[in-house]
């Protein structure tokens, strides 16, 4: 997870689901809220978080500190992501593709929401398997944790970054 010197003033979310659920007691069913929250400062840093409370409120505000707790950073290049990649939580697996420049966000809502906060302008998606949004949200994360940048491809493998970003021989732009 990455501690970032964002200020939670910086940070925008975005309230992805609201479900009342229930617990089972001798006594009746007691019933809380979850809620899921994004948030993201638009500059590469995204977080996704849940919260349960007995009222929507305090639930938002708890599902705001975890989300800013599991923060993420991204790497975007040209408004959109470096490469192709999937993003996977149980049952939950999310595509994401980058796309030209003038795209926008091809996406469901709630990835859509992961990537905006994230600061993405540009990137093509697809959910497959499990819709569920707590697990959609956090499958995109995933795969956006799982982007490399150029360099960091070019570090791992021991060779320069120009190396890296030749196609066929000739100098990708």
């Amino acid at each position: 997870m990455l501690r970032t010197n964002v200020g939670a003033e910086q940070l925008s979310n975005e309230v992805i689901e609201i479900r009342r659920v229930g617990k089972v007691t001798k006594g009746g069913k007691r019933l809380r809220f979850r809620v899921v929250v994004v948030v993201g400062d638009g500059e590469g840093h995204v977080g996704v978080g849940m919260g349960k409370s007995i009222e929507i409120p305090m639930a938002i505000q708890q599902a705001i500190r975890d989300a800013a707790k599991h923060m993420i950073e991204v790497p975007i290049v040209n408004g959109t992501i470096p490469h192709e990649v999937i993003g996977e939580l149980g049952a939950a697996r999310v595509l994401l593709k980058p796309a030209y420049p003038g795209t926008g966000i091809i996406a469901g809502r709630t990835v859509g929401a992961v990537c905006r906060l994230a600061g993405i302008r540009d990137i093509l998606t697809k959910a497959l398997g499990s819709t569920n949004p707590l697990n959609l949200a956090r499958a995109a994360l995933d795969g956006l944790a799982r982007l490399e940048t150029p360099e960091q491809v070019a570090a791992r493998r021991g060779k320069k970054p120009e190396e890296i970003m030749e196609v066929n021989g000739a100098k990708a732009e």
